[in-house]
Parts: structure tokens; C-alpha cells; sequence
């Protein structure tokens, strides 16, 4: 994956509370691991939802750095080429360009979502979340949450091979959850929270589906201040990456790596083959009609 090296990044879409204390634990009690969740959140919606915060709501702890901060180390395409936090600030620029075109193309109105870079713990406006539960989205303020070491522990925990475009993937399904809370979607899940053919799971392949269409469009969408992709080029390694991200998440093969058998009654985010699956769908078309998950 390449950026446009003069392409111009929107700070302004992102905070950065790394290093910036979240508030008290309230997933397990403390940082148990990634493996430690299987049926909690990993890389999913908000903690609240799914029962992974055990506290209400919370005032952010601490000030996040300024848009103006982060923009001093990440200007340009050229520095989403170089750093890891430009990359995935690049990236979200891309995906919510791609969102806002597609909604006006629709008739409907987009309305941008901020990410938020963590360091061990956070508190949202669904509950304070440890860096464990993975990146999550939170509809209660509408923000996607990463600790960005997530994607270390995606390759030493999980199994993937890792890789930019396997974050980006990342990213993108989170945003695909910013999708769904805009069109309603999440309404959808009520308390049909777990098992093979669960809300939840469908919610969750659906996100995976509209992170394989951006990636379809991903090098096609206009950066709104230059008129040009933000993302230039996309390789088969670059999809091969992210469908390889996509089965490391699969609720069967994180629970055969954490207890050595899988338990598709306690599924809440599908299986490898059907991640993998509905990102391909999404990729192949590019129309987020082909995401009917719930059809």
C-alpha cells in the first residue's frame, strides 16, 4: 500500500490520547490478554454492548492531544509512508472519504466519525475499555478506539501475518460499524448476541464486507483537498494481508488457539472462512448492497 507522497492529512479526524490515563479498568478487572476474550469484544462494537465494560459512562480523563499536535508529525502522505500512526490516520481519511461520497451518491448524509489512539485503557461514552477487548466502535459517541499495540498482539497472539494493509483492514471494519450506526443497522442486534447465526455475527461479517468495499474503492476515491486518491496503489500481497487478518479474528480460530476447541454457540463475530468470506464480497463488488448479511 502506497499514499500519495504530497497528499494533504485531515489531523482534524483524529485524537490522540496515547499515554493519557483512561480512567479505572473495567474489562476483567485488569490487561488479562487478547486470548483471554474469547467471548468478549475482540474487534468489535462498543464494550457496552456486548457486555465488556462493567461501568457507566465516563468523562474522558485527561486532555487528547490537539488535531494541531498531531498534524506536526503527520502532514503529508509521504509521513503515512514512513509512521504507523500517520498511516492509520491516512487511512481514515481514505475510509470516510469513500463514505461520504458513497452516502451523497445515495442521497443521504454522512456525518464523520473520529478515531481515538489509546494507550492501555480508555473512557467513553460506553464505559472505560481496556487496550484487551481490541478496537472497538463506540455508538454512544461515535467514535472507533485502537490502541495501536493491538496490531502487534494481532500478529504474536493471533497468528497473522500483519502488515499495513492488514491495519488498514482493521480500521475500515471498524468504520463499516460507523456505517451501520448511521443507517440503523445496530438496532438490529437486540439481545441476539451470540451463536453461529446471531445478530451479532451478522453485524459483524456486514462490517468486514463494507471494509472489502472501500478496499475496492480505495484507490479510485478523491482526497476532497486535492482531487486525488489518497491511497495510490494496492497490491495482491496488500489483499492477501488483509483476508489473512480477517481469518486470524475468526471466532473459531481464536478459540482453537486459546482452549483448543471452538464453540460456535458462544460466537459473536463469525467464523474465519465466513470473515474472509464476506471481505471478498465486499472487495469483488464494491457495492455495499452485496453486504445484506441479515437477508
Amino acid at each position: 500500500m502506497q499514499f500519495d507522497d504530497e497528499a494533504e492529512l485531515d489531523a482534524s479526524q483524529v485524537q490522540d490520547r496515547r499515554g493519557i490515563p483512561g480512567g479505572g479498568l473495567a474489562v476483567g478487572g485488569g490487561a488479562i490478554g487478547i486470548l483471554g476474550l474469547v467471548v468478549a469484544l475482540l474487534f468489535g462494537i462498543d464494550p457496552g454492548l456486548f457486555g465488556a465494560a462493567d461501568q457507566p459512562a465516563a468523562p474522558p480523563v485527561g486532555k487528547a492531544t490537539s488535531p494541531a499536535q498531531l498534524s506536526a508529525a503527520c502532514k503529508t502522505g509521504a509521513d503515512a509512508n514512513k509512521r504507523q500512526d500517520c498511516r492509520i490516520l491516512a487511512v481514515v481519511n481514505s475510509v470516510q472519504a469513500y463514505w461520504q461520497a458513497d452516502f451523497a451518491a445515495r442521497g443521504r448524509s454522512y456525518r464523520p466519525a473520529d478515531t481515538v489512539l489509546f494507550t492501555d485503557r480508555v473512557a467513553t461514552a460506553c464505559g472505560t475499555a481496556t487496550s484487551a477487548v481490541g478496537p472497538f466502535y463506540c455508538p454512544g459517541d461515535g467514535k472507533a478506539y485502537f490502541d495501536l499495540g493491538f496490531f502487534d498482539d494481532m500478529t504474536r497472539q493471533l497468528g497473522a501475518k500483519g502488515g499495513p494493509f492488514a491495519e488498514a483492514y482493521v480500521v475500515a471494519h471498524e468504520y463499516g460499524h460507523h456505517v451501520q450506526d448511521l443507517l440503523g443497522t445496530m438496532g438490529k442486534v437486540g439481545n441476539d448476541r451470540q451463536g453461529a447465526d446471531s445478530a451479532s455475527v451478522k453485524l459483524e461479517l456486514q462490517a468486514d464486507c463494507y471494509a472489502g468495499v472501500w478496499t475496492h474503492h480505495a484507490t479510485t476515491t478523491p482526497q476532497p483537498s486535492t482531487g486525488r486518491p489518497l491511497i495510490t496503489s494496492l497490491t495482491d500481497q496488500d489483499i492477501a494481508l488483509a483476508l489473512d487478518a480477517a481469518e486470524s479474528v475468526g471466532d473459531d480460530r481464536i478459540q482453537q488457539r486459546a482452549t483448543g476447541r471452538s464453540n460456535p454457540e458462544t460466537w459473536t463475530h463469525g467464523s474465519s472462512a465466513q470473515r474472509k468470506q464476506w471481505f471478498t464480497t465486499g472487495y469483488r463488488t464494491g457495492d455495499p448492497a452485496k453486504c445484506n448479511t441479515f437477508g
